[in-house]
């Protein structure tokens, strides 16, 4: 199994490697003008010279603090509101169907709405990334619970146990591998949302970082922010990934 994975990994490694010499030959040959494509080495050095000299770091920090804070918001509200909605049939009975009809509703189509309320603050941006890091928490838990099986249930009203017993003790373990699906999914979703909120808020961060790269032509500065959201979303799926293994260790024991 092991060296299975070493292959693996191994071939990611070749692949990436490949596609950073291809870029380098399009960079070389000018099949792409480096106004607009720089080469992996001119974004490489962009990338050093702004944490070292520049703000990019405080930036990139910035972002990652906007992400967090808006992910722990909307994982919190959804594995709250998920429990008690999946673990009765009537409030899935009835707030079932406004859920569906709310879930395909892009977090972009509030912005304007969030705006209006909350300004070009802060407040507004966090509020998007919550309201979009949402649904895939709650609908996520929404579907963990309803799935327990209904034997536990019966054998909890026949031990006597209260409701938060119920959650706490059967539905919330029988029903964490899909929340920290949904876990996953929303943290994808909360980092998109904190480029787009600070790209329209002006707020410092990666976002608007790429945006006055993009505008003032400094191709090697938005490639360097880009880099920075590559490797923000690598880290924190490893982390949550093997988040999950630990919390789900009880499964590889059976």
């Amino acid at each position: 199994m092991k060296v299975e994975r070493l292959l693996w990994l191994g071939a990611s490694v070749l692949v990436f490697a490949g596609f950073i010499y291809f870029w380098q030959l399009i960079s070389d040959y000018r099949w792409v003008s480096p106004v607009f494509l720089p080469g992996p080495d001119r974004a490489w050095q962009a990338l050093v010279r702004g944490i070292t000299t520049g703000d990019l770091l405080v930036r990139w920090t910035a972002t990652i603090e906007r992400m967090i804070y808006g992910w722990l918001l909307a994982s919190l509200a959804g594995i709250c509101l998920g429990a008690l909605i999946g673990s009765s049939e009537r409030a899935r009975a009835y707030i079932g169907p406004t859920l569906e009809l709310m879930r395909p509703l892009p977090a972009s189509a509030v912005v304007p709405l969030a705006i209006a309320l909350l300004g070009l603050s802060e407040t507004m941006v966090l509020a998007v990334i919550a309201f979009g890091g949402l649904w895939p928490m709650l609908l996520a838990t929404v579907h963990g619970f309803s799935a327990v099986e209904p034997r536990l249930y019966e054998v909890s009203r026949a031990l006597g146990l209260s409701r938060t017993a119920v959650i706490f003790k059967i539905a919330l373990p029988s029903s964490m591998p899909d929340i920290l699906a949904g876990m996953r999914l929303s943290l994808t979703v909360a980092l998109i949302l904190a480029v787009i909120g600070e790209m329209l808020a002006s707020r410092d961060g990666l976002g608007s970082h790429i945006m006055l790269a993009a505008r003032a032509f400094r191709s090697p500065d938005l490639f360097a922010g880009v880099i920075l959201l590559g490797v923000t979303g690598l880290v924190s799926a490893m982390l949550l990934s093997w988040f999950e293994s630990w919390m789900l260790r009880w499964r590889e024991s059976r």
